[in-house]
Protein backbone atom coordinates (compact mmCIF):
# COMPACT_ATOMS: atom_id res chain seq x y z
CA UNK A 1 0.00 0.00 0.00
CA UNK A 2 2.84 2.62 0.65
CA UNK A 3 4.28 2.68 -2.68
CA UNK A 4 7.72 4.25 -3.15
CA UNK A 5 9.22 5.71 -6.55
CA UNK A 6 12.03 4.00 -8.15
CA UNK A 7 15.14 5.82 -8.83
CA UNK A 8 14.60 6.02 -12.44
CA UNK A 9 10.72 6.94 -11.42
CA UNK A 10 12.17 9.83 -9.52
CA UNK A 11 14.90 11.21 -12.03
CA UNK A 12 12.17 10.85 -14.65
CA UNK A 13 9.49 12.90 -13.30
CA UNK A 14 11.75 15.62 -11.83
CA UNK A 15 12.92 16.35 -15.24
CA UNK A 16 9.20 16.50 -16.32
CA UNK A 17 9.06 19.03 -13.58
CA UNK A 18 12.02 21.00 -14.19
CA UNK A 19 11.01 21.44 -17.96
CA UNK A 20 8.07 24.05 -16.85
CA UNK A 21 11.31 26.25 -14.19
CA UNK A 22 13.59 25.57 -17.46
CA UNK A 23 10.70 27.33 -19.78
CA UNK A 24 10.49 30.35 -17.44
CA UNK A 25 14.24 31.13 -16.78
CA UNK A 26 14.54 30.85 -21.39
CA UNK A 27 11.51 33.21 -21.66
CA UNK A 28 12.37 35.45 -19.07
CA UNK A 29 16.41 35.44 -20.58
CA UNK A 30 14.53 36.64 -23.59
CA UNK A 31 11.86 38.70 -23.12
CA UNK A 32 10.54 41.37 -20.26
CA UNK A 33 8.43 40.10 -17.69
CA UNK A 34 4.74 40.41 -18.79
CA UNK A 35 2.70 42.87 -16.32
CA UNK A 36 -1.09 42.83 -16.42
CA UNK A 37 -3.74 45.30 -14.86
CA UNK A 38 -3.69 48.95 -15.18
CA UNK A 39 -0.56 50.81 -13.66
CA UNK A 40 -0.86 54.14 -11.46
CA UNK A 41 2.41 56.45 -10.91
CA UNK A 42 1.04 56.96 -8.08
CA UNK A 43 1.29 52.79 -6.76
CA UNK A 44 4.25 52.75 -8.71
CA UNK A 45 5.99 51.45 -5.30
CA UNK A 46 3.81 48.33 -5.57
CA UNK A 47 5.24 48.01 -9.22
CA UNK A 48 9.08 47.96 -7.87
CA UNK A 49 8.61 45.48 -5.71
CA UNK A 50 6.62 43.02 -7.08
CA UNK A 51 8.54 43.17 -10.47
CA UNK A 52 12.24 42.98 -8.63
CA UNK A 53 10.64 39.82 -6.25
CA UNK A 54 9.44 37.68 -9.48
CA UNK A 55 12.66 37.96 -11.03
CA UNK A 56 14.94 37.78 -8.21
CA UNK A 57 13.69 34.77 -6.10
CA UNK A 58 12.34 33.82 -8.99
CA UNK A 59 8.99 33.09 -8.51
CA UNK A 60 6.88 31.86 -11.99
CA UNK A 61 3.79 34.02 -11.54
CA UNK A 62 2.05 36.62 -9.03
CA UNK A 63 -1.09 38.45 -8.22
CA UNK A 64 -1.30 41.35 -6.16
CA UNK A 65 -4.24 43.23 -4.96
CA UNK A 66 -4.65 46.14 -3.11
CA UNK A 67 -7.27 48.37 -1.67
CA UNK A 68 -7.56 51.59 0.24
CA UNK A 69 -10.76 52.44 2.70
CA UNK A 70 -12.93 49.95 1.14
CA UNK A 71 -11.69 50.60 -2.67
CA UNK A 72 -9.69 48.70 -4.72
CA UNK A 73 -7.24 50.83 -6.12
CA UNK A 74 -4.77 48.13 -7.69
CA UNK A 75 -4.75 44.83 -9.02
CA UNK A 76 -1.67 43.37 -11.45
CA UNK A 77 -0.48 40.34 -12.35
CA UNK A 78 3.55 39.44 -13.07
CA UNK A 79 5.22 36.70 -14.88
CA UNK A 80 3.47 33.19 -16.00
CA UNK A 81 0.33 31.52 -14.93
CA UNK A 82 1.90 29.20 -17.15
CA UNK A 83 5.72 29.42 -18.06
CA UNK A 84 5.38 26.50 -20.41
CA UNK A 85 2.35 27.91 -22.52
CA UNK A 86 3.51 31.95 -22.01
CA UNK A 87 0.61 32.42 -20.55
CA UNK A 88 0.58 35.62 -18.40
CA UNK A 89 -1.10 35.99 -14.86
CA UNK A 90 -3.96 38.07 -14.94
CA UNK A 91 -5.24 40.06 -11.90
CA UNK A 92 -8.14 37.71 -11.53
CA UNK A 93 -6.48 34.63 -12.10
CA UNK A 94 -7.11 32.12 -9.63
CA UNK A 95 -4.89 30.53 -7.09
CA UNK A 96 -4.67 27.93 -3.96
CA UNK A 97 -4.87 30.10 -0.97
CA UNK A 98 -3.84 27.64 1.63
CA UNK A 99 -4.38 28.41 5.32
CA UNK A 100 -6.02 31.73 3.85
CA UNK A 101 -8.97 29.31 3.84
CA UNK A 102 -8.94 29.15 7.73
CA UNK A 103 -10.26 32.73 7.39
CA UNK A 104 -13.63 31.56 5.34
CA UNK A 105 -14.34 28.54 7.69
CA UNK A 106 -14.24 30.97 10.85
CA UNK A 107 -16.07 33.10 9.01
CA UNK A 108 -19.03 30.77 8.69
CA UNK A 109 -18.76 29.19 12.02
CA UNK A 110 -19.68 32.76 13.80
CA UNK A 111 -22.39 33.35 11.04
CA UNK A 112 -23.91 30.16 12.71
CA UNK A 113 -23.40 31.31 15.51
CA UNK A 114 -25.57 34.80 14.86
CA UNK A 115 -27.85 32.24 13.44
CA UNK A 116 -27.96 30.49 16.50
CA UNK A 117 -27.24 27.13 15.13
CA UNK A 118 -24.09 26.57 16.76
CA UNK A 119 -22.63 27.72 20.44
CA UNK A 120 -18.84 28.46 20.60
CA UNK A 121 -18.53 26.56 23.95
CA UNK A 122 -20.53 23.36 22.09
CA UNK A 123 -18.58 19.97 21.98
CA UNK A 124 -17.13 19.61 18.59
CA UNK A 125 -18.36 15.96 18.84
CA UNK A 126 -21.93 17.02 18.86
CA UNK A 127 -21.30 17.97 14.99
CA UNK A 128 -19.19 15.32 14.02
CA UNK A 129 -20.92 12.14 12.50
CA UNK A 130 -18.12 9.92 12.13
CA UNK A 131 -17.09 6.54 14.13
CA UNK A 132 -13.62 6.57 15.32
CA UNK A 133 -11.17 3.64 14.22
CA UNK A 134 -9.13 2.41 16.66
CA UNK A 135 -6.21 0.29 16.64
CA UNK A 136 -6.13 -3.26 17.82
CA UNK A 137 -5.92 -2.76 21.71
CA UNK A 138 -6.09 1.09 21.83
CA UNK A 139 -9.13 2.66 23.82
CA UNK A 140 -10.97 6.12 22.24
CA UNK A 141 -9.39 8.98 24.44
CA UNK A 142 -11.75 10.54 26.66
CA UNK A 143 -10.20 13.66 26.46
CA UNK A 144 -11.95 14.34 22.98
CA UNK A 145 -15.22 14.73 24.86
CA UNK A 146 -14.00 18.65 26.35
CA UNK A 147 -13.00 19.66 22.51
CA UNK A 148 -15.43 22.68 22.04
CA UNK A 149 -15.90 24.32 18.81
CA UNK A 150 -13.91 27.56 20.70
CA UNK A 151 -11.07 25.72 21.03
CA UNK A 152 -10.78 24.36 17.43
CA UNK A 153 -11.21 28.45 16.07
CA UNK A 154 -8.18 29.11 18.36
CA UNK A 155 -6.41 25.99 18.04
CA UNK A 156 -6.08 25.08 21.65
CA UNK A 157 -7.95 21.69 21.02
CA UNK A 158 -5.26 19.19 22.20
CA UNK A 159 -3.12 18.32 18.77
CA UNK A 160 0.59 19.02 18.19
CA UNK A 161 2.31 18.48 14.98
CA UNK A 162 5.72 18.12 16.73
CA UNK A 163 4.32 15.29 18.67
CA UNK A 164 1.61 13.43 16.48
CA UNK A 165 1.70 13.94 12.31
CA UNK A 166 -1.29 15.90 10.51
CA UNK A 167 -3.88 13.55 9.58
CA UNK A 168 -4.10 15.30 6.32
CA UNK A 169 -0.42 15.09 5.54
CA UNK A 170 0.02 11.18 5.88
CA UNK A 171 -2.55 10.11 3.35
CA UNK A 172 -0.77 6.94 2.63
CA UNK A 173 -0.21 6.02 6.22
CA UNK A 174 -3.97 6.60 6.81
CA UNK A 175 -5.16 4.10 3.88
CA UNK A 176 -2.83 1.57 5.04
CA UNK A 177 -4.62 1.82 8.11
CA UNK A 178 -7.67 1.73 7.07
CA UNK A 179 -7.32 -0.58 4.54
CA UNK A 180 -8.13 1.46 1.67
CA UNK A 181 -7.37 2.82 -1.44
CA UNK A 182 -6.91 6.43 -2.17
CA UNK A 183 -8.36 8.60 -2.88
CA UNK A 184 -9.33 9.51 0.98
CA UNK A 185 -11.96 10.96 1.90
CA UNK A 186 -12.70 13.85 4.32
CA UNK A 187 -14.45 11.21 6.41
CA UNK A 188 -11.44 8.50 6.02
CA UNK A 189 -9.20 11.19 7.85
CA UNK A 190 -11.31 12.26 10.69
CA UNK A 191 -11.84 8.83 11.69
CA UNK A 192 -9.00 7.57 11.73
CA UNK A 193 -7.51 10.80 13.65
CA UNK A 194 -10.55 10.14 16.16
CA UNK A 195 -8.88 6.84 16.61
CA UNK A 196 -5.46 8.44 17.98
CA UNK A 197 -4.93 10.25 21.51
CA UNK A 198 -5.09 14.30 22.00
CA UNK A 199 -1.08 15.78 22.58
CA UNK A 200 -2.41 17.58 25.40
CA UNK A 201 -5.77 18.45 26.86
CA UNK A 202 -7.61 21.01 25.45
CA UNK A 203 -7.59 24.46 26.05
CA UNK A 204 -4.42 24.68 27.91
CA UNK A 205 -1.68 25.28 25.21
CA UNK A 206 -2.21 27.01 21.80
CA UNK A 207 -1.11 24.98 18.99
CA UNK A 208 -1.40 25.81 15.35
CA UNK A 209 -3.21 22.77 14.05
CA UNK A 210 -5.38 22.10 10.50
CA UNK A 211 -7.11 19.38 12.16
CA UNK A 212 -9.07 21.73 14.24
CA UNK A 213 -10.16 23.38 10.89
CA UNK A 214 -11.16 20.15 9.44
CA UNK A 215 -13.83 19.54 12.02
CA UNK A 216 -15.00 23.17 12.18
CA UNK A 217 -15.97 21.99 8.07
CA UNK A 218 -17.92 18.96 9.85
CA UNK A 219 -19.50 22.16 12.37
CA UNK A 220 -20.60 24.01 9.35
CA UNK A 221 -22.12 20.95 7.29
CA UNK A 222 -23.94 19.72 10.38
CA UNK A 223 -25.53 22.94 11.35
CA UNK A 224 -26.32 24.12 8.06
CA UNK A 225 -27.90 20.56 6.53
CA UNK A 226 -25.09 21.44 3.53
CA UNK A 227 -22.46 21.07 1.76
CA UNK A 228 -19.47 22.76 3.38
CA UNK A 229 -18.40 24.06 0.42
CA UNK A 230 -22.37 24.98 -0.62
CA UNK A 231 -22.82 26.62 2.79
CA UNK A 232 -19.44 29.00 2.15
CA UNK A 233 -20.26 29.75 -1.29
CA UNK A 234 -23.54 31.14 -0.91
CA UNK A 235 -24.10 32.10 2.77
CA UNK A 236 -20.51 34.26 2.68
CA UNK A 237 -18.77 34.75 -0.52
CA UNK A 238 -22.20 34.96 -2.69
CA UNK A 239 -23.39 38.54 -0.50
CA UNK A 240 -19.97 39.72 -0.94
CA UNK A 241 -19.74 39.43 -4.97
CA UNK A 242 -17.09 36.68 -4.85
CA UNK A 243 -18.08 34.53 -6.95
CA UNK A 244 -15.13 32.91 -7.81
CA UNK A 245 -13.96 31.36 -5.04
CA UNK A 246 -14.45 27.38 -4.50
CA UNK A 247 -12.63 24.40 -3.13
CA UNK A 248 -9.71 23.40 -5.72
CA UNK A 249 -9.22 20.01 -7.57
CA UNK A 250 -5.88 18.55 -7.59
CA UNK A 251 -5.01 17.28 -10.93
CA UNK A 252 -4.27 19.63 -13.90
CA UNK A 253 -7.04 18.78 -16.39
CA UNK A 254 -10.08 19.21 -13.56
CA UNK A 255 -8.46 22.93 -12.16
CA UNK A 256 -10.82 25.74 -12.85
CA UNK A 257 -10.55 28.32 -15.74
CA UNK A 258 -8.00 30.94 -15.40
CA UNK A 259 -6.66 28.75 -12.81
CA UNK A 260 -3.17 28.82 -12.60
CA UNK A 261 -0.25 26.40 -13.39
CA UNK A 262 1.41 25.21 -9.56
CA UNK A 263 5.61 24.93 -9.45
CA UNK A 264 6.96 22.94 -6.46
CA UNK A 265 10.38 25.01 -5.64
CA UNK A 266 12.36 22.01 -5.08
CA UNK A 267 10.82 20.03 -7.68
CA UNK A 268 9.45 16.78 -5.83
CA UNK A 269 7.47 14.36 -6.56
CA UNK A 270 5.09 11.41 -5.14
CA UNK A 271 2.58 9.09 -5.51
CA UNK A 272 -0.68 10.08 -7.13
CA UNK A 273 -3.71 9.92 -5.00
CA UNK A 274 -6.16 10.73 -7.51
CA UNK A 275 -7.67 8.34 -10.19
CA UNK A 276 -7.02 7.76 -12.82
CA UNK A 277 -3.10 8.14 -12.08
CA UNK A 278 -3.28 6.45 -8.75
CA UNK A 279 0.32 5.24 -7.58
CA UNK A 280 1.63 6.72 -10.25
CA UNK A 281 4.84 9.05 -9.89
CA UNK A 282 3.67 13.26 -10.30
CA UNK A 283 4.78 16.31 -9.21
CA UNK A 284 3.70 17.09 -5.88
CA UNK A 285 1.18 19.71 -6.98
CA UNK A 286 -0.42 17.95 -9.42
CA UNK A 287 -1.64 14.85 -7.41
CA UNK A 288 0.44 13.57 -4.92
CA UNK A 289 -0.25 16.36 -2.42
CA UNK A 290 -3.24 15.34 -0.38
CA UNK A 291 -4.56 18.15 -1.47
CA UNK A 292 -8.70 17.70 -1.64
CA UNK A 293 -8.55 16.83 1.62
CA UNK A 294 -7.43 19.99 3.06
CA UNK A 295 -10.72 21.46 2.35
CA UNK A 296 -11.59 23.80 5.51
CA UNK A 297 -8.27 24.00 6.18
CA UNK A 298 -6.73 24.95 3.39
CA UNK A 299 -8.58 23.77 -0.13
CA UNK A 300 -9.78 26.98 -1.30
CA UNK A 301 -8.65 28.30 -4.37
CA UNK A 302 -9.57 32.49 -5.03
CA UNK A 303 -8.52 35.74 -7.22
CA UNK A 304 -6.30 38.00 -4.98
CA UNK A 305 -9.36 40.96 -6.07
CA UNK A 306 -12.39 38.19 -4.42
CA UNK A 307 -9.84 37.87 -1.21
CA UNK A 308 -10.39 41.78 -0.86
CA UNK A 309 -14.02 41.32 -1.02
CA UNK A 310 -13.81 39.11 1.70
CA UNK A 311 -11.92 41.45 3.65
CA UNK A 312 -13.15 44.49 3.57
CA UNK A 313 -16.85 42.96 4.66
CA UNK A 314 -15.25 43.69 8.19
CA UNK A 315 -14.33 47.40 8.43
CA UNK A 316 -17.44 48.34 9.52
CA UNK A 317 -18.86 45.88 11.62
CA UNK A 318 -22.18 47.90 11.90
CA UNK A 319 -22.68 47.42 8.48
CA UNK A 320 -21.09 43.97 7.71
CA UNK A 321 -23.17 42.09 5.38
CA UNK A 322 -22.41 38.60 6.17
CA UNK A 323 -21.93 38.89 10.20
CA UNK A 324 -23.52 40.88 13.29
CA UNK A 325 -21.05 43.27 15.13
CA UNK A 326 -20.82 40.91 17.74
CA UNK A 327 -19.28 37.96 15.97
CA UNK A 328 -16.93 40.85 13.67
CA UNK A 329 -15.51 41.60 17.24
CA UNK A 330 -15.11 37.95 18.19
CA UNK A 331 -13.43 37.04 15.16
CA UNK A 332 -10.78 39.66 15.78
CA UNK A 333 -10.66 39.57 19.73
CA UNK A 334 -8.23 38.25 22.05
CA UNK A 335 -8.52 34.65 23.30
CA UNK A 336 -8.35 33.86 27.10
CA UNK A 337 -5.78 31.36 28.36
CA UNK A 338 -2.44 30.55 26.44
CA UNK A 339 -3.83 31.63 22.83
CA UNK A 340 -3.74 35.15 23.71
CA UNK A 341 -1.65 35.33 27.33
CA UNK A 342 2.13 34.44 28.41
CA UNK A 343 1.96 31.65 30.98
CA UNK A 344 2.41 34.96 33.61
CA UNK A 345 -0.89 36.50 32.65
CA UNK A 346 0.47 39.22 29.90
CA UNK A 347 -1.06 40.01 26.50
CA UNK A 348 0.78 38.27 23.42
CA UNK A 349 2.20 41.08 21.15
CA UNK A 350 0.01 39.01 18.52
CA UNK A 351 -2.17 36.03 19.06
CA UNK A 352 -4.61 33.77 16.79
CA UNK A 353 -8.08 34.76 17.15
CA UNK A 354 -10.49 33.54 14.88
CA UNK A 355 -9.24 32.32 11.74
CA UNK A 356 -7.21 35.51 11.55
CA UNK A 357 -3.84 36.58 13.33
CA UNK A 358 -3.85 39.52 15.22
CA UNK A 359 -1.49 42.59 16.67
CA UNK A 360 -3.04 44.74 18.43
CA UNK A 361 -0.33 47.64 17.94
CA UNK A 362 -0.77 47.78 14.52
CA UNK A 363 -1.01 50.96 12.05
CA UNK A 364 -3.54 53.99 12.34
CA UNK A 365 -3.77 53.24 15.82
CA UNK A 366 -5.88 49.90 15.02
CA UNK A 367 -4.92 46.20 14.78
CA UNK A 368 -3.68 44.68 11.74
CA UNK A 369 -4.96 41.04 10.78
CA UNK A 370 -3.93 38.89 8.69
CA UNK A 371 -3.73 35.24 7.78
CA UNK A 372 -0.59 33.52 5.39
CA UNK A 373 -1.00 29.98 4.07
CA UNK A 374 1.84 28.11 1.80
CA UNK A 375 0.86 24.24 0.12
CA UNK A 376 3.34 22.56 -2.03
CA UNK A 377 2.99 24.72 -5.21
CA UNK A 378 1.53 28.14 -4.00
CA UNK A 379 1.54 30.26 -1.23
CA UNK A 380 -0.54 33.37 -0.16
CA UNK A 381 -1.04 36.31 1.96
CA UNK A 382 -4.12 37.98 3.06
CA UNK A 383 -3.77 41.59 5.48
CA UNK A 384 -5.60 43.61 6.76
CA UNK A 385 -4.21 47.30 8.20
CA UNK A 386 -5.07 48.96 11.09
CA UNK A 387 -4.95 52.22 8.79
CA UNK A 388 -7.54 50.50 6.19
CA UNK A 389 -5.14 49.33 3.86
CA UNK A 390 -5.58 45.73 2.58
CA UNK A 391 -3.74 43.54 0.15
CA UNK A 392 -3.75 39.88 -0.83
CA UNK A 393 -1.05 38.60 -3.18
CA UNK A 394 -0.98 35.02 -3.94
CA UNK A 395 2.08 33.20 -5.97
CA UNK A 396 2.35 30.06 -7.75
CA UNK A 397 4.99 28.22 -5.86
CA UNK A 398 5.58 28.36 -1.95
CA UNK A 399 9.26 29.54 -1.04
CA UNK A 400 12.66 30.72 -2.57
CA UNK A 401 15.61 28.38 -3.06
CA UNK A 402 16.66 28.77 -0.01
CA UNK A 403 13.27 27.39 1.65
CA UNK A 404 11.77 30.34 3.11
CA UNK A 405 8.11 30.64 2.56
CA UNK A 406 7.29 33.61 0.52
CA UNK A 407 4.69 34.90 2.43
CA UNK A 408 7.24 35.57 5.26
CA UNK A 409 10.14 37.18 2.91
CA UNK A 410 7.65 39.43 1.22
CA UNK A 411 5.85 40.93 4.07
CA UNK A 412 7.70 43.55 5.34
CA UNK A 413 8.36 44.87 1.72
CA UNK A 414 4.78 45.04 0.91
CA UNK A 415 4.35 46.87 4.25
CA UNK A 416 7.16 49.47 2.79
CA UNK A 417 5.52 50.07 -0.86
CA UNK A 418 2.32 50.83 0.72
CA UNK A 419 3.79 53.28 2.89
CA UNK A 420 5.77 54.69 0.05
CA UNK A 421 2.42 55.73 -1.73
CA UNK A 422 2.39 59.27 -1.89
CA UNK A 423 -1.54 59.69 -2.58
CA UNK A 424 -3.75 57.00 -2.95
CA UNK A 425 -6.36 57.27 -5.75
CA UNK A 426 -9.91 57.61 -4.88
CA UNK A 427 -11.78 55.46 -8.01
CA UNK A 428 -12.34 51.56 -7.36
CA UNK A 429 -11.59 49.05 -9.38
CA UNK A 430 -14.20 46.29 -8.03
CA UNK A 431 -16.57 46.97 -10.32
CA UNK A 432 -14.13 46.56 -13.13
CA UNK A 433 -13.54 42.76 -12.43
CA UNK A 434 -17.58 41.82 -11.85
CA UNK A 435 -17.48 40.51 -15.91
CA UNK A 436 -14.37 38.45 -15.04
CA UNK A 437 -15.81 36.87 -11.69
CA UNK A 438 -19.00 36.11 -13.43
CA UNK A 439 -17.45 34.23 -16.21
CA UNK A 440 -15.03 32.32 -13.53
CA UNK A 441 -18.24 31.53 -11.98
CA UNK A 442 -20.35 29.99 -15.22
CA UNK A 443 -17.31 28.41 -16.57
CA UNK A 444 -16.33 26.39 -12.89
CA UNK A 445 -19.55 24.71 -12.65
Amino acid sequence: MSWRPSRRELAISAAAVAVGWGAMARIRSRKKMPITGIPDERLASFDRLMTAFVRDVPVPGASLAVSHRGKLVYARGFGYADAQKRVPVEPHALFRIASVSKSLTAVAVLQLVDRQRVHLDDPILRYVQTAPQLAPGTAFDPRWHAITVRHCLHHTAGWDRDLSPDPSGIPWQIAESLGITPPLTIDDVIRYALGRPLDFAPGTRHVYANLGYLLLGRVIETASHQRYEDYVRQEVLAPLGAAAMRLGRSLPEHRFPNEVHYHDTRKRVGHCLYPPRVGKVVPLPDGADNFEVYEAHGGWVASAVDLLRFAQAFDQPRHCPILAPASVESLFARPHGTAGYTADGQPLDRYYACGWRVRPDGHGGRPNCWHAGTVWGASALLMRRGDGISWAVLFNTDSDPAGEKLPDRVEAALHEAADAVPHWPDDDQFERFAVARGANARNST
